[in-house]
């Protein structure tokens, strides 16, 4: 018996994602087309593009979601996805980091609320 090839538009969102990071891995001129990007939307549709381009029927909600493409997005974007605490979204957090005088363990800035959650 002959396998027949699975159509890709039927595999789940997650498992069509790996296809299209697999195949962005060392693809120079979509790596460089989403390195130019100003912003996430233009992201999107240069992953749109790609998902096109390989039969996957990627949505923009789907990459939008969809790890890593999602915060690949984000941080284009430089917008929090979640915050819990002081309000403070995690890249404003963390934007000391690798700068002369910046250190993670600094006393200067305030200590951080304490979230007691059910997780």
């Amino acid at each position: 018996m002959e396998s027949q090839p699975t159509d890709p538009r039927t595999l789940s969102v997650s498992q069509r994602v790996a296809i299209l990071v697999k195949a962005l891995d060392g693809a120079k001129r979509t790596n460089e087309a989403l390195a130019n990007c100003s912003n996430g939307d233009q992201m999107v549709e240069v992953l749109l593009d790609a998902s096109r381009k390989l039969g996957l029927g990627l949505t923009r909600a789907e990459l939008t979601r969809t790890p890593p493409f999602r915060d690949w997005i984000w941080w284009k974007n430089k917008e929090a996805l979640l915050t819990i605490g002081d309000a403070k979204p995690r890249y404003q957090q963390d934007g000391d980091q690798g700068r002369a005088g910046g250190s993670s363990a600094s006393s200067a800035q305030p200590e951080r609320k304490k979230f007691l959650g059910l997780f």
